[in-house]
């Protein structure tokens, strides 16, 4: 995964280190689709929690390339299914999305106990931050 410089990176996690919407845009037979997302950023890439049957898991399967967009933020990434929330490999990841969204993890929408209840992280490809006139690229 790329990388901000320190500067950028200390940007990013207190823009997106926490419980934040986010613009996420796949494609399909050359077609964009955009939807908000909560997303949580750490090390160059965006954690969202997912269906694994929904459109945008579709269109990642089908083509993994994505745009996001947040404040002040634009990206390309790729987008990559960690699979169920609930696998050995995802406990660090996962306990930490519990935390970073307890405002709303436990509304009842979200079934850890599904197999379709997955981790999509977007690795970012290319990103342009905007912070008090200062212009950072990755």
């Amino acid at each position: 995964m790329k990388r901000f410089d320190p500067e950028a990176e200390q940007i990013m996690i207190d823009r997106f280190g926490k419980d934040t919407i986010i613009a996420l845009a796949t494609t399909e037979q050359e077609t964009p689709y955009v939807r908000y997302v909560n997303a949580y950023y750490e090390n160059g890439a965006f954690y969202i929690i997912t269906y694994a049957l929904s459109n945008k898991m579709q269109h990642i399967k089908n083509n993994s390339v994505v745009a996001i967009a947040g404040d002040w933020f634009t990206a390309h990434g790729k987008g990559v299914s960690l699979g169920w929330i609930k696998k050995e490999e995802n406990h660090t990841i996962t306990e930490k999305l519990k935390d970073v969204f307890s405002e709303w993890i436990d509304n009842g929408h979200t079934d850890f106990d599904d197999e379709n209840t997955i981790i999509l992280r977007v690795d970012l490809t290319d990103a342009v931050l905007l912070s008090h006139g200062t212009r950072y690229e990755l």
